[in-house]
């Protein structure tokens, strides 16, 4: 059985703030390091932590039951690039045999976690850094397709080193995953690509970047406007205005935008959007619901993007 931890907070505590150093050194100190449960079969279980619940989702279907997985962000209004850890993070973090980091400057706030929790024994994925990606390009990575391929394999393969004795046993579960779990999500994908290749759309943030090519489509709203609201920059008056005559000239035949993030500039835009008939599908950040699996997650989102471009083009 598959053991899954998701947890909300509440209420936020600086990392900068002395509670949370003093007791993260303290965590530290007395941790002694990991510990581990054991399985029926007298195997131990591997506690992966990671920063962001969609990659716990696939951590935790890739391990299947030879892993504990727990998620440090997995409410669907905290924001991955300004949440602010508490005690019970540091705590977490220092008990993780295997911690998962997005990296690429989207959890920064994470690698400060690992640092204050030095430990010889654990085993980290900075998933910017396998990529090549740095602080600066596109953090957005779960929405590459191929990414996600990759990744699963590279979770495979550490979990493998970890537990060598259940090696066959994360073999098969990856696969199963591939070839089972995200089936659909892959056919979508593929039925999209095959169905709308090279359709003009807009997208409000970078989070779209990844996704678009994987479906054929050719989106066309400015990368540096999209940059911009992800990152909660002003947007500059040019950019505003080229995409703003992109929708009034129905440019585009979709509009899709962060359900999560809707500052008043994009309200605007959906309000213009609606006024033309051009679909606006959402995506988000991070699960929705905070239970949800990766793929039901990112299926939803792709059956809604298949939907509107299907009402914006009659195909």
């Amino acid at each position: 059985m598959k053991m899954f931890t998701f947890r909300r907070h509440s209420g936020f505590i600086s990392f900068g703030t002395g509670v949370v150093l003093i007791s993260v050194l303290m965590i530290s100190a007395c941790s002694g390091g990991s510990t581990t449960a054991p399985t029926s079969s007298g195997s131990e279980i591997i506690n992966v932590v990671a920063a962001e619940n969609f990659w716990v989702s696939i951590a935790g279907q890739v391990g299947g039951s030879h892993v504990a997985v727990t998620s440090i962000i997995n409410n669907p209004n905290a924001d991955p690039h300004t949440y602010e850890p508490i005690s019970q993070d540091a705590k977490d973090v220092a008990n993780a045999q295997y911690v998962i980091v997005n990296g690429a400057g989207y959890d920064a706030w994470m690698d400060k976690l690992i640092a204050a929790n030095p430990s010889s024994t654990r085993l980290e994925l900075n998933i910017g850094d396998f990529f090549g990606k740095k602080a600066g390009d596109n953090p957005h990575m779960w929405y590459n397709s191929d990414y996600v391929a990759s990744i699963i394999g590279k979770i495979r393969d550490d979990l493998k080193t970890m537990d060598p004795a259940d090696a066959n046993s994360f073999d098969t579960s990856a696969q199963q995953y591939l070839d089972s779990g995200l089936k659909q999500y892959f056919s979508i994908i593929d039925d999209i690509k095959s169905k709308y290749s090279s359709t003009p759309v807009g997208a409000s943030e970078s989070i779209f970047a990844y996704m678009a090519p994987a479906l054929g489509l050719n989106l066309i709203t400015p990368i540096s406007y999209m940059n911009a609201v992800s990152e909660g920059a002003d947007v500059s008056a040019s950019d505003e205005a080229m995409v703003e005559q992109q929708i009034d000239q129905k440019q585009i035949k979709i509009f899709v935008y962060n359900s999560q993030n809707t500052p008043p500039n994009i309200q605007i835009l959906l309000g213009r959007a609606k006024a033309e008939d051009i679909p606006t599908p959402t995506i988000t950040e991070t699960l929705v619901p905070a239970t949800a699996t990766f793929q039901d997650w990112q299926t939803t989102e792709l059956q809604g993007i298949e939907n509107a471009l299907r009402q914006a083009t009659g195909k």
